[in-house]
């Protein structure tokens, strides 16, 4: 699947536009992952724009969240590791991610939306003006985007052996690259 396949799929699915910025934002951190381990950059960017495809349908009911998302993407033809990563990704499965991309979606996707958040409280809301330290110090203020699971962030130390300082540089820089597609 393409990148513009998968975009039209979303857009069939997704229309949130707050949502597909998520998905945009995690697209961009599974790429920046993938260059680091030395992974198919396309395959993991595939992963992180389609992670959430059946938020919308499935928010009030978690435990279907991905299980559609599955259904769809099998049915368009997604190559089927990606299906299966995007399906663990949901925490509520309680399934314990297994391969490298697996891990990388599980554990990384979610820190997105703390970071999004601390640009949002800074003067100018932008992506430019935060840095690794003022994330580090709202993830440590339960309160502060309190929608955001820290113990699945944390994961990122066991699954893929990055520190959170780490985890963090790698995801706020490949955000501030694409801040005008965020809004950021």
């Amino acid at each position: 699947m393409t990148r513009e396949e998968a975009l039209d799929l979303l857009h069939q699915h997704v229309k949130n536009q707050n949502l597909i910025k998520h998905m945009l934002a995690a697209e961009a951190i599974m790429r920046a992952l993938a260059r680091k381990f030395g992974e198919d950059e396309e395959k993991w960017a595939l992963a992180g724009l389609l992670h959430d495809i059946d938020w919308e349908e499935t928010q009030d009911t978690p435990e279907l969240h991905t299980v559609k998302s599955k259904e769809y993407l099998t049915e368009a033809g997604l190559d089927p590791e990606i299906v299966q990563a995007i399906y663990v990704h949901n925490h509520v499965h309680g399934i314990e991610p297994k391969t490298l991309l697996e891990k990388a979606l599980y554990s990384a996707e979610e820190l997105t939306g703390l970071i999004v958040a601390c640009a949002l409280v800074q003067p100018d809301k932008k992506l430019a003006s935060v840095k690794r330290e003022s994330v580090l110090k709202k993830f440590k203020q339960p309160s502060f985007a309190a929608g955001v699971n820290r113990d699945i962030i944390l994961k990122a130390e066991e699954y893929l052996g990055l520190s959170l300082e780490e985890l963090i540089d790698i995801e706020l820089s490949a955000m501030q690259e694409i801040a005008d597609d965020l809004g950021l």
